[in-house]
Order: structure tokens, then sequence, then C-alpha cells
């Protein structure tokens, strides 16, 4: 091979390495991480999130979209009623939290209970876990273990060790702490079905709390031991919950919302994740959607789902703002290849 048929093959290979690139310069935003030199400014840190690549900048774009949630004002929009600008200031955006129980198992809970507490929310909808784990908190602590330990040792089968330990995670449960529960649950029970009354759970703020798999935790074996102690079960069901009651109040919350925009913030998949977005469909969809969870779109759950498909049955509007905490990246890409293509 001569000389020049080498120096061919090289500039060929070179025009196929370095190409020229399109110019990114106002249409992208600039990598850069937060400089911690000018000290620590907690708002600018957070702020810096979105600029600084990977999920660090989709926590970013979800916590704007939170921030835009809560500084929204009904007078932000043209005037479509007739109220004072006083009125429309006073509206806010209505704000739905879906979280799963392990979040309140673990010490995210505190952190559920200060935005309940200061009012940062407006409607909750968890598990049966996440109202057990809750009201056990109350009574006894819950532990840190490792996620390696083997469950055959937690439950005591191990020599010289007491066991009746419950694994979460790396979390420890001992089992007196459902012990404790029953203790302090059943006679609030017995109470229930004495006077024949259904109560929702509202804190002392009445931010209203839907469960709508109530009996998918502990609470249902209460339940389920508490039945017994009423003579035949077959003849007497004892405590009856009015599910069907829970899920009116709970789509009413949206459907009712007026002229409130609301926003969904969702911790986790599963139940509490369809439910928040199944209300909102019933008006048509929310304004703002936040997910942050970890499951894959791939098996066709409801869990891994991204807010795009949530817009196809309504649950999300169509021009909605949106965030993917863990998949929304994947999503801009194939956008970007199928136009590209």
């Amino acid at each position: 091979m001569g000389e020049a048929q080498k120096d061919n093959i090289m500039d060929s290979v070179r025009l196929v390495v370095f190409k020229e690139s399109e110019n990114l310069e106002g249409y992208c935003t600039k990598i850069e991480g937060y400089d911690f030199s000018k000290g620590v400014n907690y708002a600018e840190f957070f702020k810096s999130m979105v600029s600084a690549g990977f999920q660090a900048s989709n926590l970013g774009d979800a916590i704007q979209i939170v921030n835009q949630m809560l500084d929204w004002r009904l007078s932000h929009e043209l005037p479509t009623e007739d109220c004072s600008e006083e009125e429309r200031e006073s509206v806010t955006c209505k704000i739905f939290l879906g979280f799963t129980s392990n979040l309140v198992s673990s010490g995210v809970r505190d952190t559920v209970r200060y935005l309940v507490q200061h009012r940062m929310v407006d409607v909750v909808v968890t598990t049966a876990g996440g109202i057990e784990e809750d009201l056990i908190k109350c009574l006894v602590p819950t532990y840190k273990g490792d996620f390696s330990l083997p469950g055959a040792v937690l439950l005591g089968m191990a020599i010289g060790r007491g066991g009746c330990l419950n694994g979460i995670g790396n979390l420890l449960v001992p089992n007196d702490n459902y012990c404790k529960f029953e203790n302090w649950i059943i006679p609030v029970f017995d109470q229930m079905y004495d006077e024949q009354i259904i109560r929702y759970l509202l804190l002392s703020n009445r931010i209203p709390v839907f469960c709508p798999g109530l009996t998918d935790g502990s609470l249902g074996d209460m339940l389920y031991f508490h039945s017994f102690k009423k003579g035949d079960p077959d003849l007497n069901p004892g405590l009856v919950i009015d599910i069907v009651g829970d899920i009116r109040a709970m789509n009413s919350e949206a459907v009712h919302a007026g002229s409130r925009k609301t926003g969904m913030i969702i911790l986790g998949g599963g139940l509490p994740k369809h439910h928040v977005c199944n209300a909102n469909m019933m008006r048509n969809g929310a304004d703002y959607a936040v997910y942050i969870n970890t499951a894959q779109e791939f098996d066709g759950s409801d869990s891994g789902a991204y807010p795009d498909e949530a817009v196809s049955w309504g649950k999300i509007h169509g021009g909605a703002k949106t965030e993917d905490g863990m998949e929304v990246l994947n999503l801009k890409q194939r956008v970007i290849n199928s136009e590209v293509a």
C-alpha cells in the first residue's frame, strides 16, 4: 500500500471520528456544579442540581416543578370568574402527596410529618403500611440493620439468638412492635364497632389521609383477629370499613378542586400512584406531576409508567409540567433519537 493511499485512509478515518458537531449554545443547559468556595447556600445548591447532570438534573427539575406548585396562585391566570384580586391571590394549587409504606418505615417519615404539619400538601394517599408504621413509631422505634442479614437468623432459628426480628430492607422491626400495636389498636376497633361509626383519619389541620388498601398489612391482620371477637364472623362480620365512601371522598378532592390547579408528588409506585393519578383523571388531569421511583417501564406496570402514559389516560393534563425522577432522561433521549432518525 502506497503512502498516498495510507494518507487517504487516515483522512477518511479522521472525517469519521472528528465530525463537526451541532452547536448547542443557547439550546441546552451547560453542565456546571456548585462552587463551594462561595460558601454554603442551600437554596443555590439545590438550584445547581439542574446543571449537574445525571440524576441530579432530574432532581433539580423536580424541585423546580414542586416550587411552581407551591408558588402558583389563581391571580397568575387570566380572570375567568367574577372575584376580587385578593380572592384570586388566596387560591393556591391543590397538592396530592402519594407515598409507599417503606418511606414511613424509614426516616423519610419525619419529612412527610413536616410537610403535613406545615400544610405544604392538601391530600395524602398511602398504603396500609404507611398508616400502621406511622402509628407503631409513636409507640416503639425501628432500627438499622443490613440488607444481607439472613432471614432465618432474624426469625430466630440461629442458635443463641432470640430472633423474632422482621426485616424491611436494611431496617429491623422487632416483632414486639406489632404486639404492642395490637394491644393499642384493638381497643380502638372495639370502640369503633360499639359506636357503629365510620371515621376518616383527619390530622389537626384537616388534611385528609386516604388508604384504599387498608387491609393490605398488619392492620389487615388486626381487623381479621378482631372480627372473631364479635361471635360468628359469618353472621356478625364485626367492624365494617366503607371503601366506597373512601374512594368517593378521595376522587371528590380532585373533582371539586374548582378553579385551583392540582399537582401530584408521588414517591414510589403501586397503589398510591394509581389512586392519586386516577383521582386527577376525574378532573381532566393534574397540572403538575413529579414521580420519584426506581421502577422500570418495560414490565407494563403502573409503578414504572412514564408521565406521558398518564397523559394518554387523561390523568395528567396534556400541557402539564412533569418530571420522572428516575426515567425522564431516557424518555427524552428516545425522543431525540427518533427526531434525528
